[in-house]
């Protein structure tokens, strides 16, 4: 595998106005290697020092109660920054992410991430179906991935699903399996055909499995990707 890292990000915050009175609320952050989820995320959510309207704690299920005892976003900056690193980041509608992100940093003595840091899977979405709806929400349907976990729109679940639309706007599975190495591709391969504990009975005749091996023998010889494998066995 060639072993790119990106992050794929989100915030809540309640409001609008990066440069104003509005804040973060919540960040979640998931780690992917060659567009696929490694496991590793980071979470946090964050006090904004003020109050949060109706509508938002509607969209987000964040209240000012909760969110009173939470550390600020002074607090959680290094960790923020030391999970991200120098790697790519994937949002959707990155500019207001970007905007939030880097109004939270700056107000803490911290660098801005320039422009060129991220990518915007909206902007994606929109160049593969123009005119089309390409909320999050529109994406996750349209590509048939699962919206049961999201009752609200918290940050980590909302950057898990984006992980998921963004693999899928980079060529989905197939191109994360192309990009890793044929000594992979075999051991997947080989793994995927291991014999079952109670072996099915056959269905073929003894006349079509000859046919069979004549036509794998002419046509691919020795070049059969299962036969790469140490664990062949030649049956």
């Amino acid at each position: 595998m060639s072993g790119v890292r990106e992050i794929a990000f989100d915030t809540e915050t309640t409001g609008f106005d990066a440069k104003g009175d509005d804040r973060v609320t919540e960040i979640g952050c998931v780690e992917l290697i060659d567009f696929l989820p490694t496991g590793k995320t980071w979470h946090a959510h964050v006090n904004p020092q003020r109050e949060i309207s109706a509508r938002v704690t509607e969209i987000t299920g964040l209240t000012e109660e909760f969110l009173k005892d939470k550390p600020l976003f002074r607090d959680v900056a290094d960790g923020f920054c030391d999970f991200v690193a120098d790697s790519p980041m994937v949002a959707h509608n990155a500019d207001f992410d970007r905007g939030f992100i880097n109004a939270e940093l700056e107000r803490n003595a911290f660098d801005p991430y320039p422009r060129t840091r991220f990518i915007d899977t909206l902007i994606l979405a929109r160049h593969k179906f123009p005119g089309a709806s390409n909320s999050l929400d529109a994406l996750c349907k349209r590509f048939d991935i699962s919206l049961a976990s999201r009752s609200t729109h918290g940050a980590l679940i909302d950057a898990e699903l984006l992980a998921k639309v963004y693999l899928e706007l980079k060529g989905g599975r197939a191109r994360s399996f192309d990009l890793q190495s044929e000594e992979t591709v075999v051991e997947i391969v080989v793994q995927a055909a291991q014999a079952r504990p109670k072996p099915l009975a056959a269905l073929l005749t003894s006349e079509e499995k000859t046919t069979h091996e004549k036509f794998i023998a002419e046509t691919l010889g020795d070049n059969a990707i299962w036969k790469r494998s140490a664990d062949y066995s030649g049956k």
